[in-house]
């Protein structure tokens, strides 16, 4: 789950575009890309809908892909845009019918996890969990990287990667700081990467691109909260797995550590209720074939739970990540406007991919995603290609495939923030992000592509 970071995180990121010496990459980017949809439309587009639908369509894009403003700049300018340019036209864009496509319940899925999350950093849960991981590793180093690498990928499926990442490293920071072992400080350091990017694929609330899929795939299938962990969570402790199997070979990490002396966190009264709503909430989520209660339902529940009871309280409502939120109703409305207007229809006219296999479909959209998302943002990417992989093959499976994809674009500094995090604590370099990222990304998008749209059929999303 993407959320914009802390001050004490922002610390550890890349400088901002302006302060960088090559800060003019960005928007000429942008301008690129605004003049690519202005031309599209003007040369080669005779509807005028569909042509005023392209460039609001690039312009927002361009906007996501670049991050040249907040994230939820350009799901506003979509909503406006599109019922300014398209309403006049037809009434079907008309600002409520616009409001109407990001009414969907995959947002009060995100909602409650959100909450979840601001309720677990309020009362110190977070943390607890993360010191609770380290002491358990009793001195050995291969168990510390295995528990750092499980205990961050939990945090991660719940709540922000850049909160779980930024909890781990905090509690690690004594023993990075002591340690003389250079490879041992790349390995743990590699280790919370590896668990903050991969944690959030196991869940619907995990990342943006998940909630944007499981909104595409509902007029073909209703994708339960089981349903996608039964799919993604053996697929996230596969790549857990074979990361930690590179760290140890790659970094020869073995023997014992001395850690750090450092009283234990015990947990308030406070926080022990916020773990009982969020144990309830999960069995929830876990159980619905056998209730029938959705999992947006519970999330709103879980909402009520927390404010109702003051475990929160009315200022806690502004640390909502609502800048991600709007960013992925924005990512959905995106979807909704390119179906709706026809564009990816007319987009895919001129080449006959009926002559191409599933498999190579899937291949070249699980691909894209994964590098686009490692240069860009993974819910833009979503965004952008979610739409085109349900008009190349409409069912549930595809749009999963394709934010599965989104999660594999991990290789560079740049790819996420819990990259640039464990860069900026220092003895990490771009080569040491690389040599581990880009095989689980290239093994990722193979094991996806092979055995995805298998995988989703025997649970029932064809």
């Amino acid at each position: 789950m993407s959320a914009p970071p802390s001050p004490a995180v922002a610390e550890a990121l890349p400088a901002s575009p302006a302060s960088s010496p090559r800060s003019w990459i960005r928007p000429a980017a942008a301008v690129a890309g605004v003049t690519a949809s202005l031309l599209v439309a003007w040369l080669s587009v005779d509807s005028p809908i569909i042509a005023r639908s392209i460039v609001i369509a690039g312009v927002c894009l361009t906007l996501w892909l670049t991050e040249l403003v907040p994230p939820f700049v350009p799901t506003l300018l979509l909503l406006g845009a599109t019922a300014a340019l398209l309403g006049p036209l037809d009434t079907s864009y008309r600002l409520p019918a616009v409001f109407a496509w990001c009414a969907d319940p995959v947002l009060a899925l995100f909602l409650g996890g959100f909450t979840l999350e601001v309720a677990a950093s309020r009362h110190g849960l977070d943390a607890a969990v993360a010191q609770h991981v380290v002491r358990l590793a009793h001195g050995s180093r291969r168990l510390l990287m295995m528990l750092i690498i499980a205990g961050v990928a939990f945090l991660s499926m719940w709540m922000s990667n850049i909160a779980a990442a930024s909890m781990m490293l905090a509690s690690l920071r004594p023993l990075l700081q002591s340690s003389q072992d250079a490879a041992l400080r790349r390995a743990l350091l590699l280790s919370v990467a590896l668990g903050a990017n991969f944690g959030g694929l196991a869940t619907p609330v995990g990342t943006g691109p998940n909630g944007i899929a499981i909104s595409a795939a509902a007029p073909y299938a209703h994708v339960t909260f089981v349903q996608w962990m039964a799919f993604a969570l053996p697929l996230t402790g596969l790549m857990l797995g074979v990361g930690f199997f590179i760290l140890v070979v790659g970094y020869k990490v073995r023997g014992r550590f001395e850690l750090p002396a450092a009283p234990a966190q015990k947990l308030s009264p406070h926080a022990r209720w916020v773990l009982g709503v969020f144990a309830a909430c999960a069995t929830l989520w876990l159980s619905e074939p056998l209730h029938g209660l959705s999992a947006p339902l519970v999330a709103l529940g879980a909402v009520v739970a927390l404010f109702g009871t003051g475990l929160l309280r009315r200022e806690d409502l502004g640390k909502v990540d609502w800048s991600t939120l709007i960013l992925i109703a924005g990512g959905i409305a995106l979807g909704r406007l390119v179906e709706h207007s026809g564009v990816v229809a007319t987009a895919l006219r001129g080449v006959d991919w009926s002559t191409w296999p599933q498999l190579a479909q899937a291949g070249v959209l699980v691909s894209l995603a994964a590098v686009l998302a490692a240069l860009m943002s993974n819910t833009g990417t979503a965004a952008l290609l979610i739409p085109i992989a349900v008009q190349l093959f409409p069912s549930a499976s595809m749009p999963i495939l394709v934010a599965v994809g989104c999660s594999f674009g991990i290789p560079f500094v740049i790819s996420t923030p819990p990259n640039a995090m464990v860069a900026g604590e220092g003895g990490v370099d771009s080569g040491d992000l690389l040599r581990v990222g880009l095989p689980l990304m290239v093994l990722g998008c193979l094991v996806v592509t092979l055995t995805g749209p298998w995988v989703l059929r025997l649970f029932g999303l064809p």
